[in-house]
């Protein structure tokens, strides 16, 4: 991999892990926000999952914005929003902030999250080293869940809340030039003699006819939800329990550190087995541990295990996810293609959250909730099994497999 492509890996991975990392950590203030203010934890995972919706809708948008002009000014202008977020999260407005914080917040990684970011790397690697580069990148934001979540910790225990999220939102800042080394747009190689190549409307026209990006969209759903709601809820859980509240952060930050661990390895294996494959067995593994933790009493152990597990299987679905549509339908329009599959996560990532403090002020319980992330990780195994992962070959109107 050359070096230019290397700046690129580099400043995407930087900025996944200030920005995925911090972001990562905002349930645990959950907990602290919900006594100062009174809010229910409805109303606070409400404005996390509307984050992850606006995020999701806005997705498509910032990566054709970005596949027309280039990745640079769009994460450069998602993380000022970011930014903005993270302070507005701090001030009292009678729980209206939470609103205000999502939407700017959902705003602003729609620019600088992963469907721009990643599509800046997969569009830049050869096909020989994308996989590995875009888990490269990816490692990045492993890196900053575990180093943004111990950070966090500390910041509210020592320091408060409120000035926690003012001091994050000013460490969020420094991704902002890092925006620059994301390369400007790359242009397509020439099209092979007796094919044609699409506008964006045509592929994503295409796309939308074509099984496997169906069945990867449907399936990213389940991630979403699965992720969203361990995040958000997984430390007030514990809490219920009767844990001690660094058993949260703990759990959290472990999963950053055995992240690490699962991006790297299941980068080299989409480099050598199919990414369907790989997939398929990633939501199975998370069934099993989501299974397991329900069924065996929690205790310190029983927690640490769970999270080193899930942790394994956080963010690898990612990479692998826009390795497989820039396989499929090449690396033209990635950002928005991969936007489209990415608004399936966050529609999950709105509704995990926002059903688990929904289901525990109508039960005061997550159990159900837990239950049913287990039974959608089988669904999504199911889902990505059957994927067909050649390019489509463009010999006319109608897109065949090759």
């Amino acid at each position: 991999m050359g070096r230019s492509l290397w700046v690129i890996i580099v400043s995407a991975g930087v900025i996944l892990g200030i920005v995925a990392g911090i972001r990562q950590g905002f349930g645990l203030f959950l907990l602290p926000m919900s006594t100062d203010y009174g809010l229910s934890r409805e109303a606070f995972a409400f404005a996390m999952g509307l984050q992850n919706l606006i995020w999701g809708f806005g997705a498509p948008v910032a990566g054709a914005i970005a596949d027309r002009y280039g990745p640079r000014l769009v994460a450069a202008a998602g993380i000022v929003f970011y930014v903005a977020g993270v302070v507005v999260m701090a001030a009292d407005w009678g729980g209206a902030q939470m609103l205000s914080s999502g939407v700017l917040l959902g705003i602003g990684m729609s620019g600088a999250g992963f469907s721009v970011v990643l599509s800046a790397v997969g569009r830049a690697a050869p096909p020989e080293h994308r996989a590995k580069a875009l888990a490269l990148a990816s490692f990045g934001g492993s890196i900053g869940q575990f180093m943004a979540l111990p950070y966090t910790h500390i910041l509210i225990s020592e320091i408060g809340w409120v000035t926690a999220l003012l001091i994050l939102g000013a460490t969020s800042m420094l991704a902002v030039p890092l925006a620059m080394g994301l390369g400007r747009r790359v242009m397509p190689a020439p099209t092979a003699p007796g094919t044609v190549r699409l506008g964006l409307a045509a592929s994503l026209a295409e796309a939308a006819r074509d099984r496997s990006f169906l069945l990867l969209t449907t399936g990213f759903f389940v991630c979403g939800f699965q992720l969203a709601f361990i995040m958000v809820h997984l430390p007030p859980y514990l809490g219920d329990k009767g844990m001690a509240p660094w058993l949260g952060a703990a759990a959290l930050t472990l999963v950053g550190v055995c992240n690490i661990a699962g991006t790297l390895a299941c980068g080299w294996l989409g480099q050598r087995f199919e990414k369907r494959l790989v997939l398929t067995w990633l939501y199975l593994v998370r069934t099993v541990l989501l299974t397991g933790f329900m069924l065996v009493p929690v205790s310190e152990t029983s927690v640490l295990i769970f999270a080193a597990g899930m942790g394994f299987t956080w963010l690898p679905t990612i990479p692998l996810t826009n390795g497989l549509v820039a396989q499929i339908f090449g690396p033209t329009y990635l950002s928005t293609l991969f936007g489209v599959v990415f608004l399936s996560h966050q529609l999950g990532g709105f509704v995990g959250p926002w059903v688990g403090g929904l289901v525990y002020d109508w039960t005061g319980s997550y159990d159900s909730v837990w239950w049913a992330s287990a039974a959608l990780g089988l669904v999504a195994a199911l889902l990505h099994w059957p994927i067909d992962e050649r390019g489509v070959r463009r010999a006319g109107p109608a897109p065949q497999r090759a």
